[in-house]
């Protein structure tokens, strides 16, 4: 994507305003909702203990509410992840963020990952929520990669991720770039991990994306730049 036309209001809306931290708090979550409601970012983006609250604070701002499944690690059952997916979009989640199993992408088991995707995304979907498959690509080689977007260019996931942010990598513009040149116009890619600034972040959204998972979104639509 071309960013020399975007606007500052455009760009909120593409950031997804995170907070994951294990030691987030509640005061935490709502000082996180009044910067999506200042700023309106296209989500907040946190712990599905916190989607009841959040889904309170954001109601009639516009602001959706997303939440994770099977975060960060994605070793759990299949009916586990769909489980927490399910009981999120009854507490009020708009979108799902789930994470792959990795250990089943290593180890080219693409039949569950595939069985799994099509359940979490048919459970989201069913339910009027959006659904995100995590990939951690920080743990993937390229090929790897291609094949899971291959998998989502059929499955139609709204949106395939680049990270969870708690891996050992986060986002690149190269995976983005990746991410999107396999699934083409079928899935969109969100970018997440790593980026704190405008200049990470305007390179993630040339290379492809269309969501961005941030923490730092303040300092993003701070710095950021009409060009």
């Amino acid at each position: 994507m071309n960013t020399q036309a975007l606007t500052k209001e455009a760009v909120a809306g593409m950031i997804d305003h995170t907070n994951l931290k294990a030691t987030a708090t509640r005061e935490d979550i709502r000082h996180l909702c009044d910067e999506a409601k200042k700023y309106h970012f296209a989500s907040v983006m946190v712990n599905s203990a916190f989607t009841a609250l959040c889904s309170e604070l954001m109601k009639g701002t516009g602001v959706l509410v997303g939440t994770v499944a099977g975060f960060p690690l994605g070793q759990m059952s299949t009916a586990a992840k769909v489980f927490e997916a399910e009981t999120a979009i009854a507490d009020g989640a708009d979108e799902i963020d789930y994470v792959v199993n990795v250990s089943d992408v290593k180890d080219g088991r693409w039949d569950l990952v595939k069985d799994e995707m099509t359940k979490i995304t048919a459970a989201c979907h069913s339910r009027g929520a959006g659904c995100k498959v995590i990939f951690e690509n920080c743990y993937l080689t390229k090929e790897e990669i291609v094949l899971l977007a291959g998998i989502a260019k059929e499955v139609k996931p709204d949106f395939i991720k680049t990270s969870t942010g708690f891996g050992t990598g986060g986002a690149t513009p190269e995976d983005v770039r990746l991410m999107k040149e396999t699934v083409g116009d079928a899935v969109k890619v969100k970018a997440a991990g790593g980026i704190r600034d405008w200049a990470s972040c305007r390179a993630m959204i040339e290379a492809g994306a269309e969501r961005i998972g941030a923490s730092a979104g303040k300092q993003i639509l701070d710095e950021f730049k009409a060009e």
